[in-house]
């Protein structure tokens, strides 16, 4: 089994793990519905593109 020859430092360790960080959700202003929404997804008033894709009186019942 392999055992470390020396202690990892503070510093090693976290350099090591500086980019291991939480990123912002890509958030765009949707001009149609004058909401934010995250990008490439439907609205929630079901706008994709500027065009109408859903419905935003259906709700789907996963029971």
């Amino acid at each position: 089994m392999a055992v470390p020859a020396r202690k990892t430092s503070k510093q090693k360790k976290r350099s090591r793990r500086g980019h291991i960080k939480l990123t912002t959700p890509a958030m765009h202003y949707d001009a149609t519905t004058g909401e934010y929404r995250l990008s490439h997804r439907v609205s929630p008033k079901g706008f994709y593109k500027g065009r109408q894709v859903a419905n935003e009186n259906k709700q789907q019942n996963n029971d």
